[in-house]
């Protein structure tokens, strides 16, 4: 099975943008490249098909494309945007929710035991990289596509499926970083902790050496995996989600800019618009008529 049966696939079953074919599996059929867009990752699996696209997480860009995936292993804030798409020539893609419990018991199998042993307090992984796909991944992804064709096969074989990309996964080039996925003890999960933390307190002040304890690691060690999973510094992540979340206000309602600035955190008024208009281009109250003007 080869990426043009699986191009074939997704441009059968992708409605224009992003499709969800069943729990965790989604496929995506974009017709023109459009503007960078700030995001957040999700724990996935990314698989393209055609097309190519670009995503930039911190100081770091990186730029896949037909036959290569990406692997994110923590939910993270990203400007991202098809590079090469259009009508005549879509952008394709295929995606997978990547699992941690599912990783755990793979982990398990007496297989697994050839892996190296994880050693604690070695730097994570980044979060985010791209490898080159083989023909054993991309066929395990054909499989798992054509499902959307049988649905009552759906329950049995798709749990077989997903572990079978993940096993290609675990044992692939990226392989350390998905196993940490599966390690609650791994200094990826310890930097987990303290993004989930972020995501969910974005607007409390921001002590690092606290997060530094909510990963259980000392204040020098979570600042270097931090930095190594995220290309960010905890206050740099921080913001970054902040200003994600007031955009996000933004749009779905009209609403005081100050107020919305002071909701997600920001104490100073001007200094909301600064960085505002420093991530996206324009300050907030500009930027939320654009994008109503262009969802409308």
């Amino acid at each position: 099975m080869t990426l043009g049966e699986l191009r074939q696939l997704v441009t059968r079953h992708a409605d224009r943008g992003t499709t969800d074919l069943f729990d965790g599996v989604q496929v995506a059929r974009v017709t023109t490249p459009g503007s960078p867009d700030a995001t957040m990752t999700g724990v996935v699996f990314a698989l393209i098909a055609a097309g190519e696209k670009t995503l930039v997480l911190g100081d770091r860009e990186l730029r896949y494309g037909a036959g290569q995936y990406l692997l994110a292993s923590l939910d993270l804030p990203v400007t991202g945007r098809f590079t090469r798409a259009s009508r005549a020539e879509p952008a394709l893609g295929f995606g997978l929710h990547l699992r941690s419990s599912v990783v755990a018991e793979l982990l398990l199998h007496p297989a697994a035991a050839a892996f190296p042993r994880h050693r604690r307090g070695v730097s994570a992984p980044s979060a985010l990289a791209v490898s080159d796909a083989s023909p054993e991944l991309v066929d395990a992804v054909v499989r798992m596509v054509r499902l959307a064709d049988r649905p009552r096969d759906q329950a049995v074989l798709q749990p077989m499926l997903e572990r079978e990309v993940l096993w290609l996964l675990m044992t692939g080039p990226q392989g350390e970083t998905v196993r940490q996925l599966g390690l609650s003890d791994s200094s990826l999960s310890s930097v987990g902790r303290a993004v989930r933390w972020l995501r969910e307190h974005y607007a409390q002040p921001l002590r690092v050496d606290d997060l530094a304890q909510i990963a259980a690691m000392s204040p020098s060690a979570f600042h270097r995996s931090f930095a190594a999973v995220t290309a960010m510094s905890p206050i740099q992540f921080q913001k970054r989600i902040r200003l994600q979340e007031a955009r996000l206000r933004l749009l779905t309602g009209p609403g005081d800019v100050a107020g919305i600035g002071h909701a997600v955190g920001y104490g100073s008024a001007s200094q909301f618009s600064r960085d505002y208009r420093r991530q996206f281009g324009l300050p907030p109250g500009r930027d939320a008529l654009r994008m109503r003007a262009a969802a409308g």
